[in-house]
């Protein structure tokens, strides 16, 4: 564990950073991405699942930060997002919270935790606004009856239309959705019946761009696109994919702005190799008894410390 204080080092007052800017200290808000839509201004978005993460993206500037149930296979290694618990999502979203300043912090609801009762479901989302400090919740599906229970609780909603992977199983796999007229219909329908449901915002995944290019232009309320090209308000990703940190092929809408994997690993391998051949830690990165108290020891042990030593 680190002996340094936080409070040393504390948000704005990192040296080598940039002074904050007047528009990072703006808190975004549900209706701040509706006025962005209305202005034509590019929302951005991505995932991120802990304290360090997330405080990186939010002073980088991004609009809205997703807890996503996406944890389940990036962070904790599963196939899939439906192992994903209630409480691990909670733990992740507080995480997440105490980081961010100035974006939206929406935090997903997992596979199970609103499938059921209509209160259950409501319960299950009161948990992440109240426990977790969410500021809104993502859920799959054109759930409106749940949107409409949620929106009466005081609960921003944010839905998730196309390709929702907590329905993996009944697609068959991850598959590029609305493919066909009768689906493309569908989907318009859904988005404009989520909307009127009391949905703030609409993630569109893996669906043609044509299609979300329609749907965007029918709704009041935001798009935020993944996989469905550029004419969505704004864009998605998940963190750990534009850092080359997901050890799998990436989705063809996916672009890989680092290779932060590569960095670690060759960060870890010198650590390890310094480690094995005693160059770390150097005496300038150990501590030293002050003189008068190395000169108390030595009389008490009845042996000198080796003379290279400092004092």
């Amino acid at each position: 564990m680190s002996l340094t204080n936080p409070s040393e080092q504390s948000r704005g007052e990192n040296r080598n950073a940039a002074a904050p800017t007047p528009f990072l200290t703006t808190k975004v808000t549900m209706p701040t991405l509706v006025e962005m839509k209305r202005q034509g201004k590019p929302i951005t978005a991505l995932t991120a699942y802990d304290y360090a993460t997330s405080r990186l993206v939010d002073e980088a500037g991004i609009d809205m930060i997703l807890v996503g149930d996406s944890l389940a296979m990036v962070v904790l290694g599963h196939d899939n997002t439906l192992s994903v618990t209630v409480d691990e999502m909670l733990h992740h979203t507080r995480a997440v919270r105490r980081a961010v300043r100035r974006a939206l912090v929406i935090a997903d609801m997992p596979f199970g935790s609103y499938h059921g009762k209509l209160s259950e479901a409501v319960s299950n989302a009161v948990r992440f606004v109240k426990e977790a400090g969410a500021e809104a919740v993502k859920i799959e599906g054109a759930r409106t009856e749940l949107v409409r229970a949620l929106t009466a609780a005081e609960i921003p909603v944010v839905g998730h239309l196309g390709l929702t992977p907590q329905s993996v199983h009944r697609m068959g796999g991850y598959r590029v959705q609305a493919k066909t007229a009768e689906a493309v219909l569908q989907l318009r329908a859904d988005a404009e019946a989520l909307a009127e449901a009391g949905a703030g915002a609409i993630v569109l995944e893996g669906v043609p761009r044509e299609v979300a290019t329609a749907v965007t232009a029918d709704l009041a309320i935001p798009t935020i696109g993944i996989g469905a090209g550029p004419e969505c308000d704004g864009q998605i990703l998940v963190f750990h994919d534009i850092l080359n940190m997901t050890f799998a092929p990436h989705a063809k809408f996916v672009r890989q702005y680092a290779d932060v994997s590569a960095v670690i690993r060759d960060a870890v391998e010198r650590y390890r190799e310094d480690v094995e051949h005693r160059a770390f830690p150097t005496d300038e990165e150990s501590y030293h008894l002050p003189a008068a108290a190395r000169k108390a020891a030595e009389a008490a042990l009845a042996t000198p410390f080796d003379s290279s030593d400092k004092a």
